[in-house]
């Protein structure tokens, strides 16, 4: 396998341990490709690993698929220990099992702010059921928004289970089957045991694709339906 110490001087932990167990023999790492350094290059295609934040990539991610297939891989912890260290750094002060779980679905809190590329046929996004540990440090300055503790750095602990999107024909399998149509929003919060706002970009992200379509409305609340495929 190729390597380059190019780009990864900033790598954070969990990014460079998802890099290490998505690796197969025979990929680069850190090739230089239409002005950007991609994290794993796999015969044609291009691999990003992203942990958060789809904004900060999606100018990368539209550049490089004029010319090439790209898949973005994206860790959910499905179960996260928080760990809060010492001042000193002298061992963790305590370590606990957070009571949030996370699921595929959440994947569409960074999908919304980028549904369209799954339009692009070069375009596949494979999520990454994880468990983790999020390390803190007290830092009264830094801090103030979580009453003095800031994230440290995120830690793979395994990966549980994984799926691939690859169209956005793939998306509509986040609609439970036994739904009935047309549906409202609070409905398919209801269906899929998420909050109303993550329901709300879930449709949002359908809408867009073109796999869900308003056809009335119930009250104040507006009806949706599945399209069929053609």
């Amino acid at each position: 396998m190729g390597t380059s110490k190019i780009g990864t001087l900033n790598e954070k932990p969990l990014h460079e341990a998802l890099k290490r167990w998505y690796a197969q023999p025979g990929d680069l790492f850190e090739v230089p490709v239409e002005g950007f350094f991609v994290d794993i290059v796999r015969g044609d295609l291009l691999i990003e690993i992203q942990t958060r934040n789809f904004s900060a990539i999606k100018r990368k991610l539209e550049k490089l698929l004029t010319n090439h297939p790209v898949r973005l891989v994206y860790p959910i912890p499905c179960a996260k220990w928080i760990v809060k260290l010492a001042d000193n750094g002298d061992g963790p002060i305590i370590r606990r099992k957070s009571p949030k779980r996370g699921a595929f679905e959440d994947v569409f809190r960074e999908l919304v702010r980028l549904p369209g590329l799954l339009e692009n046929p070069n375009f596949s996004i494979e999520l990454l059921l994880i468990e983790e540990e999020e390390v803190r440090r007290y830092d009264g300055v830094r801090g103030w928004r979580r009453r003095g503790w800031v994230t440290e750095e995120r830690r793979l602990l395994q990966v549980v289970d994984r799926r691939t999107l690859s169209s956005p024909a793939d998306m509509q399998a986040f609609i439970p089957a036994g739904l009935a149509e047309p549906f409202s929003v609070s409905e398919l919060a209801t269906a899929t045991g998420s909050p109303a706002r993550l329901a709300q970009k879930m449709v949002y992200c359908l809408r867009k694709t073109g796999c869900l379509a308003p056809v009335g409305k119930r009250g104040n609340a507006i009806l949706y339906a599945r399209r069929q495929s053609d």
